[in-house]
């Protein structure tokens, strides 16, 4: 048998045109739009580069050995391939007849080098009276979704929130693709696994999911909702698990509620809408909003925390606890914004004070400058 190492290494080998992007930190995703046109991206920004394959052909080999690394198949009749290489890049990749001008593959760079909140705090993603409020928030087990457009640092600000998580609690992370890093000791991490050639052995997340609520989490931590799992996990947090974080993707707070909503109607579980709506309004503490801005940059844009759901209204009550305050670009052609307090009172004040914890005191300085009394 090929020693794994050995194996691993031919395959890099295989991605010769493209090596020395997968070899550079700097390098957030390589784009590979046919053999003859390669993209990378470099701190939010696209750069094309002067890589190429041989030919059509021999980057498709290239991702049949892919394929075949992560035990699946990729050709006419299964032309989508999903897996990881082996330094945990993720790659998709698209191949003729549904990618005519094909092969077009994405590779979003795995960093073994973990993304603390001191770090994203040093990028200016975020401020630090924000993230000690984030801190509170994971501590006094809020349950919390980070929500954001592709690229915009999801997994990134998840794996920060959870190394705020106390030490000595039991965390069960749940993903389809092994992404988040998570800065704890006790650690369970599984992965979902998709059906085999012959539509075998399928195990989704939801079947995980059901599976972790009988292993005695402290917290369950889902890398990415995407489908029905989003009832199985909102349910979970109205019972008793708290401290629940995961991600998903959404442009704003209100909207994050709405697309939460619309994949717990994916589920099989038949429940009135007005039902699963007061559960999400009362399984979801708090939105962290991340966005990449039009200068490449990946920054924090609210803090939101959800009050229930209003029904008369028909609608979500959410209020902003921190928020981006635009001025325009600089010289340098960045966006110049600050991120700061509201000014609102938080209503989940009480939990974190049950905890030992409590916001910074910007957020009450912010709040008695605009007069807002405690609830």
């Amino acid at each position: 048998m090929i020693p794994r190492e050995v194996y691993e290494e031919t395959l890099l080998q295989f991605f010769a045109p493209i090596r020395p992007f997968l070899d550079d930190p700097t390098v957030s995703e390589i784009m590979i739009n046919g053999p003859d046109q390669i993209f990378i991206e470099r701190k939010g920004r696209l750069y094309k580069t002067e890589a190429r394959f041989d030919s059509r052909e021999s980057l498709i080999a290239v991702l049949r050995n892919a394929a075949q690394f992560v035990g699946k198949q990729i050709d006419a009749t299964r032309p989508i391939l999903e897996g990881r290489l082996p330094d945990g890049s993720r790659i998709e990749a698209l191949i003729p007849p549904v990618a005519p001008e094909g092969p077009f593959v994405a590779i979003r760079r795995f960093f073994k080098e973990t993304l603390t909140m001191q770090r994203l705090i040093g990028f200016g993603s975020l401020t630090p009276d924000a993230a000690e409020a984030l801190e509170a928030m994971v501590v006094s087990k809020l349950n919390i979704v980070v929500a954001g457009g592709t690229g915009s640092g999801k997994t990134s600000m998840l794996n920060a929130l959870t190394g705020y998580i106390p030490e000595g609690e039991r965390v069960i992370v749940i993903e389809d693709s092994k992404e988040v890093q998570p800065q704890r000791e006790h650690v369970l991490q599984l992965e979902a696994r998709p059906a085999d050639a012959k539509g075998r052995g399928a195990v989704t997340i939801r079947d995980l999911f059901r599976a972790t609520l009988r292993m005695r989490p402290d917290r369950l931590v889902v890398g990415e909702i995407r489908g029905g799992e989003a009832l199985d996990l909102v349910q979970a947090m109205t019972s008793g698990h708290g401290g629940c974080l995961t991600t998903l993707h959404a442009t704003y707070p209100r909207d994050t509620l709405s697309r939460l909503e619309t994949m717990c109607m994916m589920s099989d579980i038949d429940m009135p809408l007005l039902a699963m709506r007061i559960q999400v309004a009362s399984g979801i503490n708090a939105v962290v909003q991340v966005g990449r801005l039009r200068d490449g940059s990946r920054k924090v844009t609210h803090i939101t925390e959800i009050l229930g759901f209003d029904l008369e209204k028909g609608e979500y009550v959410t209020q902003d606890i921190f928020s981006r305050r635009y001025e325009g670009m600089n010289n340098q052609g960045e966006i110049v914004s600050e991120f700061g307090p509201t000014g609102v009172i938080p209503r989940c004040v009480d939990q974190l004070h049950e905890h030992g914890v409590d916001f910074p005191a910007s957020v009450y300085h912010a709040a008695q400058q605009a007069g807002t009394s405690t609830p």
